[in-house]
């Protein structure tokens, strides 16, 4: 067990529900581009505990929620059977630095909230973003949001490498433009917008591109 998979597993020990019940303004959006989209299975990346897999869900998605702390999903599973979402919410049990265990074009969207921005390397992003392109259908839109290079954080604390530096135990890769251009080569780049979260605040970006129809 990596030292950050142990440092995750004890935090949602610790602090269950540690971003509150509310679904991010990420979330939000994504649920309206879907909608939009004509969207119908979701999968969620680094889904935690919960709070926009179940809003997603709630929005009538059928949601693959994927995180690699089984701490975190068996709380997910608790709260989608205490609210009646059980049946539309599925956990998995994952690591993003191994191939993502669903079919060719099997999902119209993914979505990942600061997930690309834990502790990988630009490559292991890199390979992510190709496995979410072979699971996503022709025209599947895929949502990020990611800390970015005008955070607070970013170039303090315990440098790791690669734009990747640990703050309270917490490893956070920090993203360029320059990335997030190169993560979204081969796709339409329909939106790099920025907003705020949290407390300093975090600064982060979120972004929306789009996989060609055929």
């Amino acid at each position: 067990m990596s030292d950050q998979h142990e440092h995750w597993q004890r935090t949602y020990r610790t602090h269950p529900e540690m971003y509150g019940d509310e679904p991010s303004e990420a979330a939000v959006y994504a649920a309206r581009l879907f909608r939009e989209r004509g969207a119908r299975d979701v999968l969620e990346l680094g889904a935690g505990y919960g709070r926009d897999a179940l809003h997603l869900a709630r929005q009538g998605f059928r949601v693959t929620a994927a995180d690699f702390s089984a701490v975190a999903l068996a709380q997910l599973r608790e709260r989608a059977d205490a609210e009646g979402a059980g049946e539309r919410v599925r956990t998995l049990e994952h690591d993003v630095r191994q191939p993502i265990p669903l079919p060719y074009r099997s999902v119209d969207a993914v979505y990942a909230h600061m997930l690309l921005c834990m502790d990988l390397s630009t490559q292991e992003i890199r390979d992510l973003v190709a496995e979410i392109r072979r699971v996503l259908k022709p025209g599947g839109a895929f949502v990020y949001t990611v800390r970015n290079t005008d955070d607070a954080h970013f170039g303090s604390g315990k440098s790791l490498g690669d734009d990747i530096y640990e703050h309270g135990g917490f490893a956070v890769h920090f993203f360029s433009a320059e990335l997030v251009e190169t993560l979204a080569a081969g796709w339409e780049l329909r939106d790099r917008h920025s907003f705020e979260e949290g407390e300093l605040p975090r600064r982060l970006w979120l972004v929306t591109q789009l996989l060609p129809a055929r």
